[in-house]
């Protein structure tokens, strides 16, 4: 070999050597990073634990829920951010900064006091003797604060109260220090935070019975590694991770699903929604960091299939009847779409069909769906019936399929004269056929959408749910010919 050859050869060698490297090297920036993290300081206690227990870097920021909201909004940084209160939640969705979101744990707002309460405090009329200190959760910094005040309103005890307090602290944490070293007999705390503190003890305050807050993961809108952010949310939530430490140190754990790595649902859809979930599906699974196993067919097909024993964790339906089929399996469904039944007909319309009484029409050769595999069969025969020509179209059927898109296929080929379908499955084929609407009430089917009450994930599902009923993916379905039924969130 020459040498100019022998240096190309090694040239060659070198570069393909440098892009294994490379590949072998690079990791995804939402694996790599580490995530920064505003967590509301009363959680401290099991987000640290949770961390520790999680392994892999995870920078946190603690304060009051308002106070790190408001950093959120002025920086536009950061990850993920745990709120005390769900009212922390509504305030980021309403100012754009909040995406999914992970309910966490839940607590309540309670009066503590030294254990043995020295004072024998009993109620809000004991806090404003002379000789009883406060001291308070900056009701516009921290969540416990924001409660105790809402709950005092109420009441009209809350002036005489603030007039009282000798010190506003700008977490619940600060309260409860204090409460330990004796500068202050009494603080409004969380009942977990007394839990915390083993020199501490609650007295049962009547203005506070019932008044509950959940904790929350929210992923930010300014999140440089979503999936790592939702990752650690997941581990947060899950009950046999997260869940744990927030037990062990007094929450009540609300219950996600169970930890994965990388988690799995299995999705059963009626064949006609394909075309219009299959990039919501793609891009969940990438944002996510999971894996949607998707089995499309007629819906009869899929209902048999549960009732035989299959359990998805999720089933959307081609028609609201199917669901009802299943819907002992399932959680309450929500509804996301409409599809009109049509008749399609080749380019020009050859034959002049222009209802379901010229299928009839001696001589020609008409596909429909299959009663008993499909809700298009289903409401092609209901929509027959109602118009009164169901024996003169039926004698003319060469072919039940249990899909729509094996009827346009068939159309295609030119072996039919015209097909009873959705117009979804026209669209594919716009430049061929043309639909020509059956325009009754029973020719309307509505697609629900729900979780599978046996679901290991259903959390992840609802997030799923979510994603299909986003602005994106309605552009997507009315794309695909599909009208819009959900209502925002």
């Amino acid at each position: 070999m020459s040498r100019p050859l022998r240096m190309a050869a090694f040239a060659g060698s070198v570069a393909l050597f440098l892009a294994l490297a490379v590949k072998l090297l690079r990791v995804p920036p939402t694996e790599s990073a580490p995530i920064f993290v505003y967590c509301a300081a009363g959680l401290r206690l099991p987000v640290e634990a949770a961390v520790k227990a999680y392994g892999r870097e995870v920078q946190l920021q603690f304060g009051g829920s308002n106070t790190l909201l408001a950093n959120v909004e002025v920086s536009r940084k950061g990850d993920l951010f745990i709120a005390a209160d769900d009212s922390y939640l509504k305030m980021a969705r309403e100012k754009g900064l909040a995406l999914e979101a992970l309910p966490l744990a839940r607590q309540s707002p309670v009066l503590a006091v030294a254990k043995g309460n020295p004072k024998k405090i009993a109620s809000v009329a004991d806090l404003l003797k002379a000789d009883v200190r406060v001291a308070q959760a900056n009701p516009d910094a921290a969540a416990v604060g924001k409660l105790v005040r809402q709950a005092l309103e109420k009441t009209g005890q809350w002036g005489p109260l603030k007039a009282k307090t000798i010190v506003f602290k700008p977490t619940v944490n600060e309260v409860a220090n204090d409460l330990k070293l004796g500068t202050v007999d009494a603080g409004f705390v969380w009942d977990a935070t007394v839990a915390q503190y083993p020199e501490l003890e609650a007295v049962d305050l009547a203005e506070l019975r019932g008044v509950k807050a959940e904790a929350w993961a929210v992923v930010l809108k300014s999140a440089e590694a979503p999936t790592a952010a939702l990752r650690f949310a997941r581990f947060l939530a899950a009950p046999d991770r997260g869940g744990l430490e927030f037990a062990k140190s007094g929450y009540q754990a609300s219950g996600g699903d169970a930890w994965a790595e990388k988690p799995a649902l299995l999705l059963y859809g009626g064949a006609m929604l394909r075309p219009a979930i299959e990039k919501t599906i793609a891009a969940f699974e990438q944002r996510e960091g999971c894996e949607v196993t998707r089995v499309y067919n007629g819906c009869g097909i899929l209902v048999a299939q549960m009732k035989a024993g299959a359990r998805p964790d999720l089933y959307f339906a081609c028609d609201s009847q199917f669901m009802k089929d299943v819907q002992e399996q399932f959680r309450t469904p929500v509804e996301v779409s409409l599809n009109q039944l049509v008749i399609l007909v080749p380019k020009g319309n050859p034959h002049g069909v222009k209802s379901l009484k010229d299928l009839g029409k001696p001589g020609l050769k008409i596909g429909i769906g299959h009663e008993k595999q499909c809700a298009l069969g289903v409401l092609t025969q209901e929509s027959l019936r109602q118009s009164k020509v169901q024996d003169a179209v039926m004698k003319n059927v060469a072919v039940q399929t249990p899909t729509g898109d094996m009827l346009v296929n068939q159309m295609r080929t030119g072996s039919l004269d015209a097909v009873v379908a959705y117009i979804s499955n026209a669209v594919s084929a716009a430049d061929l056929l043309e639909p020509i609407a059956v325009d009754i009430p029973c020719a309307l089917a509505v697609q629900p959408v729900a979780v599978g009450k046996e679901s290991g994930q259903g959390k992840l599902a609802e997030r799923l749910i979510e994603a299909i009923r986003s602005p994106e993916s309605r552009r997507r379905f009315e794309n695909e010919g599909f009208r819009w039924k959900a209502s925002a969130k």
